[in-house]
C-alpha cells in the first residue's frame, strides 16, 4: 500500500512520534521513508563564523536529520534530506517529487511560538495535500 512515506522533521517529540508511526508502515509495507527538513526561509538564519556565511537553519536540519536517521533501526531504508524555503510549499512539492504515497506528520511542533507554527504548518497540509496526510499525536498529550 505505501511504498515512499515522507516525514516531515523539526527534531521535536512530536515529529519523532511520528516518525515512529512511519517507522512501523515503512516495515509493514517495505517501504523507504524520506525525512525531510525544511530551512524556513521565511525566517533570518544566516550568520558569519570564522569568515565563512553559514545557515544556522540548515546546519540545524543536517543535524537533526542524520541524528534522527542514525537512531532508527537499519531494516528501514531512510532518505534524510534538507531543502530550503516555505515548510508547507516545500513539504507538498518534495511529496509531489518524491512520489510519496502519505505524508506523516506530528499534530505540533516545538513548544512556544514554533509549536502553534508548526501546527498551523500541519494543519495547512492537511488542507491543501493532494497526497494523503496522516497526523500522529505524541503519546503524552
Amino acid at each position: 500500500m505505501y511504498e515512499t512515506i515522507l516525514v516531515p522533521t523539526d527534531g521535536s517529540d512530536q515529529a519523532d512520534a511520528a516518525l515512529d508511526h512511519a517507522v512501523s508502515l515503512a516495515r509493514e509495507n517495505d517501504a523507504t521513508i524520506h525525512l525531510l527538513y525544511v530551512a524556513d526561509t521565511n525566517r533570518d538564519s544566516v550568520t558569519t563564523v570564522g569568515g565563512r556565511v553559514v545557515d544556522a537553519l540548515e546546519a540545524e536540519g543536517e543535524r537533526v536529520t542524520s541524528e534522527t536517521s542514525e537512531r532508527l533501526d537499519s531494516d528501514v531504508e531512510i532518505v534524510d534530506t534538507v531543502e530550503t524555503g516555505d515548510p508547507v510549499e516545500t513539504i507538498l512539492d518534495y511529496g509531489e517529487m518524491v512520489g510519496a504515497d502519505v505524508i506523516v506528520m506530528g499534530t505540533h511542533g516545538r513548544s512556544g511560538l514554533d509549536r502553534y507554527l508548526l501546527g498551523s504548518t500541519t494543519e495547512r497540509i492537511v488542507r491543501l495535500s493532494s497526497i494523503p496526510v496522516l497526523t500522529v499525536r505524541e503519546e503524552s498529550e
